[in-house]
């Protein structure tokens, strides 16, 4: 059963970060000709501002949930390094309710604002303002996905503990064991 719900997690990262860096790149493109309008054919595009800024907005929600799911949004290192090597799970535990307890509000109140502005529509479109703030609970449902089997997998051992790449070794670690040159991670 964890291992058909990792499964479908990590294609669900996967279609986000697909997603965050087809945002990225409609931004990119969207601001680069926003400046060639504006600067060379003296003649400002009027939407191309908008929707570059709509489009950084899903860039960022949706590629939270790698980040989340790498540990890197959650992770204080010094934290860990401080933390005993027994009681790292329990850290992890601890950091993934707080997570869960914000994408939780963001969800609630994303879904609040996205209501609201629904009657809006964006300047230099005719589009609805609710596309934009819809990244909010959309980024944040795909993020929880994330934080979820992220825990899911340390506790079952599946994964380490502790942010993905790290060069973290817990303080219990560091005082017994290899030598401290050992240790180091060297670029």
């Amino acid at each position: 059963m964890l291992a058909v719900f990792l499964r479908f997690e990590r294609q669900l990262t996967r279609l986000a970060m697909l997603l965050a860096v087809a945002m990225l790149a409609i931004s990119v493109t969207l601001s680069f000709y926003q400046v060639l309008t504006r600067f060379v054919f003296n003649a400002p595009s009027t939407w191309t501002e908008v929707a570059s800024r709509a489009a950084m907005i899903w860039c960022v929600f949706l590629a939270a949930a790698a980040t989340f799911r790498g540990g890197y949004m959650m992770a204080v290192e010094v934290v860990y390094k401080l933390v005993p090597a027994r009681f790292l799970r329990l850290l992890e535990v601890a950091i993934v309710v707080c997570c869960l307890l914000v994408l939780v509000v963001l969800i609630h109140y994303g879904i609040q604002m996205t209501m609201r502005v629904s009657n809006q529509t964006m300047s230099g479109m005719n589009i609805s303002m609710a596309w934009a703030y819809a990244a909010i609970p959309t980024g944040s449902s795909f993020a929880i996905v994330a934080v979820v089997a992220r825990l899911l997998a340390q506790l079952a051992g599946r994964e380490k503990v502790g942010p993905e790449n790290s060069e973290i070794v817990p303080e219990a670690e560091a005082s017994q064991g290899a030598p401290r040159s050992e240790r180091e991670v060297q670029p």
